[in-house]
């Protein structure tokens, strides 16, 4: 789980969560958001053209707006494997994390192309494009077992089972 390789997507600074997931999507139940990823991007029919494990690549601030968690949601069911970018927004990156959406800091959207693979190691920060290696920020233990556990909920349920409480 801490290698994840796909294909990239490039997107700019500031993408709200109604580009992420318009507001006419909210009402839908979660098991068919993914129709709606992104159909309010500079890449509407996104949802028609992403393929499971592909990266978005996105500049500063991604995820601003409205605290929706559907957001993330739609970008997971639509097989979205890991976002990159140089910053996000605070409620955004949690609520991708409670979902077991894996988030990462880099600032690597002027080194990458629409179509590139990559190769990221969440665990190191690494970034793999072809024999280039480009640093961003690993994710934390405390993150990684709650990314690796499905999301919050799931690591709760585990934690309990389990009965670790620390």
């Amino acid at each position: 789980m801490s290698i994840i390789k796909g294909r990239v997507w490039i997107f700019d600074d500031n993408v709200d969560t109604d580009q992420i997931l318009p507001g006419y999507a909210m009402a839908e139940d979660f098991s068919t958001l993914s129709r709606y990823a992104m159909a309010g991007s500079k890449i509407p029919d996104f949802p028609k053209l992403v393929q499971q494990g592909d990266i978005i690549v996105a500049g500063k601030n991604f995820g601003c707006g409205s605290s929706r968690e559907q957001a993330p949601v739609a970008l997971k069911e639509a097989k979205v494997s890991l976002i990159i970018a140089s910053s996000f927004a605070r409620i955004f990156r949690r609520n991708s994390i409670n979902i077991g959406l894996p988030v990462m800091l880099a600032d690597i959207r002027d080194c990458v192309r629409q179509g590139d693979v990559i190769e990221v190691d969440i665990e190191q920060g690494t970034i793999c494009l072809g024999d280039q290696t480009l640093a961003g920020k690993a994710l934390s233990n405390n993150i990684l077992m709650t990314i690796k556990a499905g999301g919050l909920i799931n690591r709760v349920r585990q934690e309990l089972k389990l009965g670790n409480f620390n």
